[in-house]
């Protein structure tokens, strides 16, 4: 089984180069683990009591809120969150062990330790500018995209770490030749 890591920076196009890359291939996505976490109740509750604040149905604003006011409340949400996200890896990995290529969305994969689980990692590079751009499309706003990126890796520094550097500064159509250039090298 071939296992490809995609990783890169907050709003670089991490979603849409796996989602390309994925066809035909099974996907794991660390964020579409977190977003069925955030669905649960009771993982909602926890996160509430952990960081200590009511849960109540304004549980989103409280929680960025809490983050921005202290940046050591993002850490406390990662040590809750991370070793979940990674048992779901572990079970998609199990699950899938017969698969001929299997695909990894995890946007902090370098961070979290994760590169030994890879044969080959793919890094999504943008200019900060466009990141922010596309994050703020994506109803974010500037204050947490700065507090996020700040606490993700530099890009020269994860970029040690990859197989592949693929910029995605342009069209999507040319995201798409270059991810299909790096997968034909293992098909």
């Amino acid at each position: 089984m071939l296992k490809i890591g995609i990783t890169g920076s907050l709003a670089s196009g991490k979603s849409t180069a796996s989602k390309f890359l994925s066809k035909g291939r099974h996907l794991f996505s660390a964020d579409k683990i977190v977003k069925k976490l955030y669905s649960k109740e009771k993982f909602k509750r926890t996160i509430a009591k952990k960081l200590r604040f009511k849960f109540n149905s304004k549980f989103k604003v409280i929680l960025k809120n809490k983050i921005i006011e202290d940046k050591k409340n993002l850490d406390k949400l990662e040590k809750i969150i991370h070793p979940l996200v990674r048992k779901e890896m572990f079970l998609f990995l199990k699950k899938n062990k017969y698969k001929k290529t299997v695909i990894f969305e995890i946007p902090l994969l370098i961070e979290s330790n994760l590169k030994k689980y890879f044969d080959k990692i793919i890094f999504i590079k943008a200019n900060k500018n466009l990141r922010l751009k596309r994050y703020k499309l994506n109803a974010g706003n500037m204050i947490f995209f700065s507090l996020l990126d700040r606490k993700q890796m530099k890009d020269t520094e994860k970029m040690k770490y990859c197989d592949h550097i693929v910029v995605n500064n342009k069209s999507i159509s040319i995201l798409k030749k270059k991810l299909s250039n790096i997968i034909k090298l293992y098909a």
